[in-house]
């Protein structure tokens, strides 16, 4: 699901990143986040191409062909504001975190360890569904509590992804935690020996015991 890097879709910047830290998903906003201004500017350019076909040049004709000139560029504007911002916005799941991250020129950003998340939910309207647009609401232990994520791209299917890594980190936790229980257990035996052969006396045991029980 990773979006591919250009100069029209940068992806999300790998210095960012932790060592060992892998990209699940790098998504855009989708489409649908320009709905309103590019519907506000058509409708712009619209009444331009009508105010310019009115015939004569009478003050009340010429203040409204001015009045579409200057709506239609400000749609303009708002247009390219908001492909600036969407240029500018990464929703990434990595190995280790949940991060998003906007702005131009201010930046501001989330990022949310996945072992702190708790419940994920989607929610697409109809028109949302045949796009396969939608917003996630995350819930997460912390100060922030509840986030919403707007124009997420195939919701379910990111739900389901950031599902998938959450298993797959506690499934790689409790593999880590049993090798070093083993670990541990093997190195009290190598203790055990060398104190049964006299090698360590009972108190040098114990304190190395203790050693390596709190390490």
């Amino acid at each position: 699901m990773s979006i591919r890097s250009s100069f029209f879709n940068p992806p999300f910047p790998e210095r960012l990143l932790f060592d060992s830290e892998e990209v699940i998903i790098d998504l855009k906003p989708h489409w649908w986040h320009f709905a309103k201004s590019v519907g506000v500017a058509v409708v712009g350019l619209l009444g331009l191409l009508w105010a310019v076909s009115w015939d004569g040049s009478n003050i009340f004709e010429d203040a409204g062909r001015y009045v579409m000139i200057t709506a239609f560029l400000l749609a303009v504007i708002w247009v390219g504001v908001r492909w600036l911002k969407w240029r500018s916005t990464h929703f990434v799941v990595t190995s280790d975190r949940l991060v998003y991250r906007s702005g131009v020129f201010a930046k501001s950003g989330i990022a949310i360890p996945l072992e702190r998340v708790n419940n994920i939910n989607f929610y697409q309207s109809v028109l949302e569904r045949v796009i396969r647009a939608g917003d996630l609401h995350i819930e997460s232990a912390g100060q922030d509590g509840q986030q919403l994520f707007a124009d997420i791209r195939r919701p379910d299917e990111v739900q389901s992804l950031i599902h998938a890594q959450i298993e797959e980190n506690g499934r790689r936790g409790t593999i880590s935690e049993v090798v070093s229980r083993t670990d541990i257990a093997s190195q009290l035996e190598k203790l055990e020996g060398l104190r049964d052969r006299g090698t360590l006396s009972e108190a040098e045991f114990e304190r190395e015991k203790r050693r390596l029980l709190e390490s």
